[in-house]
């Protein structure tokens, strides 16, 4: 049970508590702006969601609305590099990294994911999505290598 305590009080596992909650909350909140942006723009995707629009059914509000598309594209992003990032994220926590690289991780990881969302929805000029993207990926995959190397060898 000590162990159990030990690994709870480390600075490492909390920091990275704190910089996955925050992430995985900016994650939940694409939902509720997907929703914004669908009605606001009146764009639904199921022909029974258009009556919080219209009192009747209105098949001329299911359809495509390319800001809509853009934050859906940006919320389906984070679904695939937000949950590597804490599974991967708490591995390398596991690993007893130094606090100051721990904390380098974290914190490029969590400002890369909320300036790709900016720029994302921003529809800010390339390549600064693309930017945020591989830096984020390059978080991960640095703290992938760090979790193989420590449990290989």
């Amino acid at each position: 049970m000590s162990s159990l305590n030990n690994i709870m009080d480390s600075q490492v596992l909390q920091a990275f508590f704190t910089y996955a909650t925050v992430v995985v909350l900016k994650m939940m909140l694409m939902s509720p702006l997907t929703s914004y942006f669908r009605l606001t723009r009146k764009v639904f995707a199921n022909l029974e969601d258009t009556k919080l629009a219209s009192p009747t059914v209105d098949k001329k509000l299911v359809r495509v609305d390319p800001h809509v598309e853009r934050v859906r594209r940006c919320h389906q992003n984070d679904l695939e590099n937000v949950i590597l990032f804490v599974l991967i994220g708490l591995l390398y926590s596991l690993t007893g990294p130094e606090l100051s690289t721990a904390l380098l991780h974290f914190r490029l990881f969590t400002g890369s994911r909320i300036f790709h969302t900016i720029s994302y929805v921003g529809a800010l000029p390339q390549p600064s999505r693309f930017l945020s993207f591989i830096l984020g990926l390059l978080v991960t995959f640095s703290m992938a290598c760090r979790v193989l190397c420590t449990t290989v060898l």
